[in-house]
């Protein structure tokens, strides 16, 4: 069933560290507000500005860290898969990420 979807994989191929970099993306970007929500609810009775220093390394240091480290990881992932799998894989995991983003209210 998977050759199906071969030429898709294919097509996708050259671009799998983009891809990889969206979907990674895409799941911070969902994941993102209950982190954050969890940070200031630790945080809420401290300094101001440790607050907004700790606020500034998470978004930027942290959540890029995560691009940084899990894209190449994902792409290799993905580049070691058969193309008709991989493209499956892609196109459902931005499927479901789209799901759960409408699930949460973020679409």
């Amino acid at each position: 069933m998977f050759h199906i979807f071969s030429p898709g994989g294919q097509f996708i191929s050259p671009y799998l560290f983009e891809v990889s970099t969206a979907l990674v993306a895409c799941v911070l970007v969902v994941l993102g507000a209950d982190i954050n929500r969890l940070m200031r609810n630790a945080l809420r009775n401290t300094n101001f500005a440790i607050r907004t220093v700790c606020f500034i390394l998470l978004n930027a240091f942290g959540y890029g860290l995560v691009i940084i480290k899990a894209t190449p990881l994902l792409a290799d992932v993905l580049d070691n898969t058969e193309p008709g799998l991989m493209f499956s894989i892609v196109v459902l995991s931005f499927v479901s990420i789209g799901i759960w983003a409408q699930r949460n209210r973020q679409i």
